[in-house]
C-alpha cells in the first residue's frame, strides 16, 4: 500500500524520540544536586547544609562523577596481560602476529634435568600503536603466557610510549581477559574485580608432580618393555 512505508518510517522515529537515552558520558558524567547528594551517601538536604559549595556546584550543572562502564569478562582492550614465568621464548606469538608488531630477544638460559634447556627473555615488545587487537598471538600462545587485557585506556601524545616492554608487561595489574582462555570462564573469573597473582592459576593445565612424570616415563615403559 502505497504510503505504509513512509508511516512505519515515522513510528520508528517516534518510538526513539520518546525513549530515554543510551549515551553513556565516560569518564565522568554531570549531576545535579540530588545526583550528586546520592554519589555523596547524603540526602539532599543535608547535602546542602553540610557541603555548600559542591552544592552550588551541583545547582550549577558543574559536579561530575566517575562512571563505571559495566564489562564482559571476555572484553579485549587495547593491553596485554603477560607471564613470563610461563613462557618458553617459542616466539609463536610473533609468528602469527599478522603484522610484526611483537618482538622477542631470548638467550640460552638454564638446563632443568627433567625438562631441557630453557631459554631467558631479554626483550619481549609489543607495539600497541599498530596493533589491530586480533588476538591471534594469544591463540597461538602454547602455554597460555600470553592473555588480551582489559583495560583501554592507554592513548598518549607520544608513539614510542605505546609499546609495551618487558617491564612494563611484568610490572601491570594481573587482569587477563577471558578471551579464548576456557580455564577463566569455569573458575567464574571477574578480571574487573580479581587479579592473578600465581602464574599457575593462568594456565589451561597443571605441571605434572615428579611422581606423576617417573609413573608415566619410566615405571610404564619400564612395565611395557617386559
Amino acid at each position: 500500500m502505497i504510503g505504509l512505508g513512509l508511516t512505519r518510517g515515522f513510528l520508528v522515529t517516534l518510538r526513539n524520540f520518546v525513549r530515554s537515552p543510551v549515551t553513556i558520558q565516560y569518564p565522568d558524567r554531570h549531576v545535579g544536586l540530588f545526583g550528586a547528594a546520592k554519589e555523596a551517601g547524603m540526602n539532599p538536604f543535608r547535602f546542602l547544609v553540610g557541603r555548600p559549595g559542591d552544592s552550588i556546584k551541583a545547582i550549577a550543572g558543574l559536579a561530575t562523577v566517575p562512571v563505571k562502564l559495566e564489562q564482559s569478562p571476555r572484553f579485549r582492550g587495547n593491553e596485554f596481560t603477560f607471564f613470563e614465568d610461563r613462557c618458553t621464548a617459542c616466539a609463536s606469538c610473533a609468528k602469527y602476529c599478522p603484522l610484526g608488531i611483537i618482538e622477542i630477544v631470548s638467550v640460552p638460559g638454564k638446563i632443568d634435568a627433567l625438562e631441557g634447556e630453557s631459554y631467558k627473555l631479554e626483550v619481549f615488545d609489543i607495539d600497541i600503536g599498530r596493533c589491530m587487537f586480533c588476538g591471534l598471538c594469544v591463540e597461538a600462545c602454547p602455554y597460555d603466557a600470553l592473555h588480551m587485557g582489559t583495560g583501554f585506556e592507554q592513548s598518549t601524545y607520544v608513539r614510542d610510549e605505546l609499546i609495551l616492554t618487558l617491564d612494563v608487561l611484568n610490572a601491570a595489574e594481573k587482569k587477563p581477559s577471558s578471551f579464548y582462555r576456557p580455564q577463566f570462564e569455569e573458575n567464574a573469573f571477574d578480571p574487573f574485580a580479581e587479579t592473578i597473582e600465581n602464574h599457575y592459576d593462568a594456565g589451561r593445565h597443571e605441571r605434572p608432580s615428579d611422581e606423576d612424570m617417573k609413573k608415566r616415563w619410566v615405571d610404564e615403559r619400564w612395565t611395557n618393555d617386559d
